[in-house]
């Protein structure tokens, strides 16, 4: 089991069997579910789990508590990958206290109906103390769901931070802790880099030292570069410069044109990710875009429309509130090319968009003349 600090126990499980995260987003190495428990005069447990591992976590609980019985269960977040263990840990321990805002409660409520006789609600800023730890709560609403709130342990310095700086994987899988961590937050809290700010606010008045999230590992070092990439995030500014380039294509014409203009971005130096939006996960597609200053969509015509695959991109950009961007567009239709036009008028919704007035017209075929037109919008893209 792994040891946060002496008092600090890690409770959580690994789910390695799961097919699609929040139903939609693939994980092939699986996520973690995590949740804690402060060893004290009185024992705390931070979050349940997932109900795909409700046993096994009540088994971790009990190898942890050694006979004890916990008196608190803090309710960080009430997303079911979280809170789906909760009648049946105050089955098992019906004395413990639960913690949450009126908001918790009021979830919780629709969830699970009154079963929380014993309760202690909390507002911002509110402080409990357990023995030698002392507990701070710190809201942090629409982080990303309205209840949401950080717990501060004022003694050992460790925030319980709900789903920030969570990321996808299995704690037993090694990869890099940025990639997935980013495809998380963009595809999951991107929405919200508005009250994200706002947490980040609160969360530098606290001198941490650990960060304990509910997906991913715990954090101990290096604190400033993963918050560092929070703040990044949360203000829709390119992380690092370099081209996404996302195309639909139906028989392979467009699909030879989006692959044309990153093969000649590549010659250039630049950093090139392209996407083939029918097959590729969409998730990455669009952390990708969000990643990258510049973006390039290439799409056929489809019925007079966008294609599918790319009508749902740039609704998945626009929810996430995507902006702040060098935009391009290279368009197909084999008689009446519509593709860039609607594209645009998309974009045009999205704050602080720079197009590239360039736009490649390839006439069904990937011609000479549509490739001397690749040429210059690479050279638009470099300038």
């Amino acid at each position: 089991m792994i040891t946060v600090t002496d008092s600090v126990k890690y409770l959580g499980v690994n789910d390695k069997n799961i097919d699609l995260f929040e139903g939609q987003y693939v994980v092939p190495n699986g996520v973690s579910y995590n949740s804690y428990a402060i060893i004290d005069e009185k024992i705390v447990i931070f979050d349940t789990v997932d109900k795909r591992k409700t046993e096994e976590w009540l088994d971790n609980v009990e190898i942890a508590l050694a006979g004890r019985v916990p008196d608190y269960l803090v309710i960080s977040h009430m997303e079911p990958d979280h809170s789906a263990s909760i009648k049946a840990f105050l089955a098992k321990y019906p004395s413990v206290v639960v913690v949450g805002n009126d908001k918790t409660f009021n979830i919780a409520e629709r969830f699970f109906g009154n079963i929380f006789p014993n309760r202690h609600v909390v507002k911002d800023g509110d402080e409990l103390a357990v023995g030698k730890h002392t507990l701070k709560f710190v809201f942090a609403p629409m982080v990303h769901w309205p209840e949401v709130m950080f717990t501060y342990e004022k003694s050992e310095k460790i925030l319980f931070s709900a789903d920030a700086f969570g990321k996808f994987g299995a704690l037993d899988t090694e990869e890099d802790w940025t990639c997935e961590a980013r495809r998380y937050y963009i595809n999951i809290v991107g929405k919200y880099g508005a009250t994200v700010q706002s947490a980040l606010k609160k969360v530098a008045q606290l001198d941490v030292e650990i960060i304990c999230p509910l997906h991913g590992p715990v954090l101990s070092e290096n604190l400033g570069y993963y918050i560092g990439k929070y703040n990044v995030w949360s203000s829709y500014i390119p992380e690092d410069k370099g081209v996404t380039v996302a195309y639909s294509s139906i028989y392979g014409n467009t699909a030879d044109a989006a692959k044309k203009l990153a093969y000649l971005l590549n010659k250039k130096g630049e950093r090139v990710e392209i996407f083939d939006l029918a097959r590729d996960d969409l998730a990455e597609a669009v952390e990708s875009a969000f990643r990258y200053d510049r973006l390039v969509l290439a799409s056929v015509t489809y019925d007079g429309g966008l294609f599918p695959a790319t009508e749902l991109f740039i609704n998945r950009l626009k929810s996430k509130q995507f902006q702040n961007r060098k935009v391009a567009f290279i368009e197909n239709g084999s008689w009446a090319p519509m593709s860039a036009k609607l594209m645009r008028a998309q974009f045009e919704t999205m704050k602080n968009i720079e197009f590239i007035e360039h736009t490649v017209t390839v006439p069904s075929s990937l011609t000479a003349d549509a490739e001397q037109s690749i040429v210059g919008l690479c050279n638009e893209l470099t300038k």
